[in-house]
């Protein structure tokens, strides 16, 4: 099957663009669809569209919104490069940045100069999505001079806000209720905190695990890693969404390990020098088991909320004494901005930049069935 397909990049991630429209009729067969696309399960994904990468593995799925308060619906698939598993739990806030610019390009959203505000509704997490666009002759610009760590060069700035983002896949603020809990992993005793603000994340000290904290992807070990993984399993089951034995398969997206400690030198992975006193939290995060490259968009939403929240352990860490934040991740520094009304979070605020790399084809190895006229 040939079907019309749009490849973009979000931040620092990719995904394959569909119009609803061009998706299977039936639901049941989006999984099988959005893994013959990329070429899964295959570790390099050789015969697809991967990038066999769990940042390049993703897809998202737009259509215009008939309510007159939201333009566009947007549902986000993080496909296994392992497995025979799309996972549909969560959002991915880098993919997020390039919702807008994909719906004005299509034509499902007006485009309005010099800024177009897209209201994007995420069906993964039931949570709206503010974008604002800059717009020039119609189209979407993307030179600019802003840039970001982990992307090269510079782009037009894209500023997204997450609002009222709480419990967006567990429906609870602390999925266990507590906004600490304590586990037993391989005979270590660890206090944890599970905290689900625009996705759920799973917070443990790197000191804790003997680590400082500031290690850069290719740093890790085998075992380390199956530590992670381990520690995750445990937050899945706590969060409800599968047996811990099980947790790999079934949500390998959700929640997300995210290592964190106190603001102090390191050099990334570009060879920069970054400071202690430019960021507020140093922060390592997986992704799909392998360690990010740099930090997602959600996850970056979820610390930052949690460093606002009392008793969690990145409140214990962080000291808040303004509205934006800092993040220390592999590639660099991450600033969020953060709305407070009578005590309480509004929005958090993120710039990143994005663009489309091509559009066209793709073709399928099975036919599907799909009610849309694709000739």
């Amino acid at each position: 099957m040939k079907v019309p397909v749009a490849l973009m990049r979000g931040g620092t991630s990719k995904a394959v663009f569909f119009n609803y429209d061009h998706m299977p009729s039936d639901h049941s067969q989006w999984e099988a669809f959005l893994l013959d696309i990329m070429g899964s399960p295959d570790q390099r994904q050789i015969d697809g569209l991967g990038g066999g990468n769990s940042l390049t593995s993703k897809a998202a799925i737009i259509r215009k919104s008939t309510s007159p308060h939201i333009d566009v619906e947007y549902t986000f698939g993080q496909v296994s490069l392992t497995n025979q598993t799309v996972d549909f739990k969560g959002n991915c806030g880098n993919i997020s940045s390039a919702v807008g610019p994909y719906a004005i390009e299509q034509g499902l959203v007006q485009a309005i100069e010099p800024i177009t505000t897209v209201r994007i509704f995420n069906t993964n997490t039931k949570k709206l999505i503010t974008a604002d666009v800059e717009v020039k002759n119609g189209h979407v610009k993307t030179d600019g001079s802003f840039s970001i760590p982990g992307v090269p060069g510079t782009g037009s700035p894209i500023y997204l806000s997450f609002t009222k983002s709480e419990g967006a896949v567990t429906g609870k603020l602390f999925p266990t209720g507590n906004p600490k809990d304590t586990i037993k992993v391989k005979d270590k005793i660890l206090q944890i905190s599970i905290v689900d603000v625009a996705n759920p994340l799973v917070f443990v000290r790197a000191m804790d695990i003997g680590l400082t904290g500031t290690e850069l992807p290719h740093e890790y070990t085998s075992e380390q890693l199956d530590l992670f993984e381990n520690i995750r399993s445990i937050a899945a089951e706590l969060c409800g969404f599968s047996l811990k034995e099980k947790a790999t398969v079934k949500t390998p997206a959700v929640p997300k390990l995210t290592l964190i400690a106190p603001p102090m030198n390191y050099t990334d992975i570009t060879g920069v020098n970054r400071e202690a006193k430019n960021m507020n939290l140093v922060i390592r995060m997986m992704s799909m088991q392998k360690p990010h490259q740099a930090l997602a968009i959600t996850g970056a939403i979820c610390s930052t909320a949690s460093a606002f929240l009392e008793d969690t352990i990145v409140s214990d860490i962080v000291k808040v004494n303004n509205a934006i934040f800092r993040l220390g991740h592999p590639a660099g520094i991450m600033e969020t901005k953060v709305d407070i009304e009578a005590g309480h979070i509004q929005s958090i605020k993120v710039a990143r930049t994005a663009r489309k790399i091509f559009e066209g084809y793709v073709y399928t190895k099975q036919n599907y069935e799909i009610s849309y006229n694709l000739a």
